[in-house]
């Protein structure tokens, strides 16, 4: 097996260099090949993904990654910030889901701010979507408004899109990883507001029905975040779109 090894920058550095350790420690056959990426691929080669890296992370069997990023970097065209090495890679490498379990052991119940009673046994798995919705998606830029509520100012402007296929098959990964586990599905949308999510809504619907031995409900993004908190135990698995990933993850963790 071989292993793309991106240690990235600073903290990501440390990190990979002890991860390298214990897969050493196994004793197993890896050959593991290093590269730049992020700041440090900035300074050395001028971009944070660049091509040896990119080639060499289609060629391995697994990537090891650390991290990216570092304020001296955000005065950057964005093109060229450390950031935008991650996303390249889950473009050109096709990661369209996202894997975040959230697990509380036994001997960690004590550290966290929540009550006892509500994290013990916390076995949660949210699933992104990775490569769509409003980090990937186009036209995005800056302008001068020509409507809105004002005409004839400076505005900037992302947009969100999902198709078909991308739902589809994010909503198939979820329900297949239900089965393995509790077999409920909770969708996280904002299909009260935006178009795109209740397309995944109906989308993720219709996927549902050919799993009929799964539980499937929706929530609205605002809602389960305070589920999150209030009562974290009673998801199982969670599927949302890029965005909504991002936010609820980072709070599950």
């Amino acid at each position: 097996m071989k292993i793309a090894v991106l240690p990235g920058d600073g903290i990501g550095t440390e990190i990979v260099a002890e991860a390298v350790k214990v897969l050493k420690a196994l004793d197993l056959k890896f050959e593991m090949e290093t590269a730049l990426v992020g700041g440090a691929a900035y300074e050395a080669h001028g971009h944070p993904l660049p091509d040896a890296t990119l080639k060499l992370a289609k060629e391995a069997d697994a990537v090891l990654f650390g991290a990216v990023g570092d304020w001296k970097y955000d005065k950057l065209d964005r093109p060229l910030r450390p950031e935008q090495a991650i996303l390249g890679l889950r473009k050109n490498l096709g990661l369209f889901a996202n894997f975040r379990p959230a697990i509380c052991y036994e001997q960690l119940v004590g550290a966290s701010s929540l009550k006892p009673e509500l994290i013990a046994g916390l076995d949660i798995l949210i699933i992104r979507e990775l490569t769509g919705d409003i980090y990937f998606g186009q036209p995005r830029g800056r302008r001068i408004a020509t409507d809105g509520h004002f005409p004839g100012a400076e505005e900037a402007f992302d947009t969100m899109r999902y198709s078909r296929p991308e739902i589809e098959r994010i909503a198939h990964v979820a329900f297949q990883a239900a089965r393995k586990r509790s077999k409920r599905v909770t969708s996280v949308d904002k299909a009260n507001v935006l178009e795109t999510f209740q397309f995944w809504k109906d989308v993720v619907t219709e996927v549902g029905k050919e799993y009929p031995d799964v539980e499937l409900d929706h929530m609205y993004v605002d809602n389960a975040a305070m589920q999150l908190v209030r009562a974290p135990k009673k998801f199982d698995v969670v599927v949302t779109g890029n965005m909504f990933g991002d936010i609820l993850s980072d709070e599950a963790a």
